[in-house]
């Protein structure tokens, strides 16, 4: 069931839905080139401390972004896919880049009041619009952390979180 969570008819943002886009993708920019970092032979199979190789990390942030964008869209929500997106890397930074590509092209038919209706994400989470926004950006910031982990495990220097662009 979809609310609204705000009733006025004006929005005062703290963030235009241009800069979070332009958040966000600068996040995506970094997540891509720690996907490049990898070596082939790691990207799959290295882990640390039990946790998931970064293929499946990524395969995740993929998974979570390609259907989330369509159910912010359209209020339909697909369930979510755990289907390896690729099985080289080559393959995943492929995936990576047609959700990058479909993220800028749904987002400007986004509604602004969108952003501050109830939704349920992938059929059981259920919030505001901005918060899954917002939880997509933490947990991809999050299993980032993990690969930065992984790779200097590798003896690998990772490539700079604070350069998005």
């Amino acid at each position: 069931m979809k609310t609204n969570v705000m009733q006025e008819t004006t929005l005062s943002p703290v963030i235009t839905p241009e800069a979070f886009l332009a958040h966000w993708q600068g996040h995506r920019r970094v997540t891509r080139r720690v996907i490049e970092a990898f070596p082939e032979d790691k990207l799959f199979s290295f882990s640390v401390g039990g946790m998931r190789p970064f293929a499946e990390l990524a395969t995740e942030m993929i998974r979570m972004s390609s259907p989330g964008i369509d159910g912010i869209l359209t209020g339909k929500w697909d369930r979510f896919d755990y289907s390896p997106a690729g099985t080289t890397k080559k393959e995943l930074l492929q995936q990576w880049d047609e959700v990058t590509e479909k993220i800028n092209t749904l987002w400007p038919q986004i509604p602004a009041q969108r952003f501050l209706e109830n939704d349920i994400a992938f059929g059981q989470y259920e919030g505001p619009i901005y918060g899954t926004l917002l939880y997509f950006v933490d947990n991809e910031i999050h299993h980032r952390g993990q690969g930065y982990v992984y790779l200097r495990a590798l003896g690998i220097e990772p490539p700079p979180f604070w350069n998005r662009m």
